[in-house]
């Protein structure tokens, strides 16, 4: 009788371990058709300042520790200016994904630090986060030139001063969809995913 009560229980386990397994493949395959139906997103572009497409003007800028920048560099390098605030918790928190991007695209891209405010609150912000690498500019006109309203924001320009892309920036997906703006020729991931799918 124990035998018999034993392999019945065997037996039982067998099939809901099976059907478990059929579940859970169910589950994944659902898993992988919301993916394609979710496009990724990409920075939140905002309608003010200069639109993508368009030209900013000559700037000279002086960084906090007395370099000369300026807005724009002629060639084929460009600049990502990200607008960043020492109170602003998810700026603090996207300085290290920052650091990595820059080190993987240095082969193209400047990478700016632009705020506005007391300038001892910045250069205490540069030490206690590492940031002396950095160019680190404190001008109140470049984020009135590119309408800054939240934090934290990227704009990215070409050598010519042209926006190639911009954007509300939370995380390396957002950050890195500037990049693939640019690469792509299109004013953002979603545009180019609206296009695609209307083909």
């Amino acid at each position: 009788m124990t035998h018999q009560a034993l392999a019945v229980t065997v037996f039982i386990l067998g099939l809901l371990v099976t059907a478990l397994l059929i579940v859970v493949l169910a589950l994944a395959r659902q898993v992988g058709v919301l993916f394609e139906r979710v496009a990724p997103m990409g920075a939140l572009i905002t309608d003010s300042g200069p639109r993508i497409g368009d030209s900013v003007p000559k700037m000279d800028l002086t960084t906090l520790d007395g370099r000369l920048i300026a807005v724009g560099v002629a060639g084929d390098r460009s600049q990502l200016f990200f607008f960043v605030s020492p109170d602003c918790p998810v700026c603090k928190r996207l300085l290290p994904i920052l650091k990595s991007a820059r080190t993987a695209e240095a082969g193209w891209l400047d990478v700016v630090l632009a705020s506005d405010g007391e300038r001892t609150v910045h250069e205490r912000f540069v030490r206690e986060r590492g940031l002396g690498d950095f160019p680190y500019i404190l001008s109140r006109d470049l984020g009135l030139m590119f309408r800054i309203s939240r934090l934290p924001f990227a704009v990215l320009i070409d050598g010519s001063r042209v926006v190639r892309a911009k954007g509300l920036v939370n995380n390396r997906e957002q950050l890195e969809s500037l990049f693939i703006a640019k690469e792509i020729g299109s004013p953002s991931i979603q545009h180019y995913l609206d296009r695609a799918a209307v083909k």
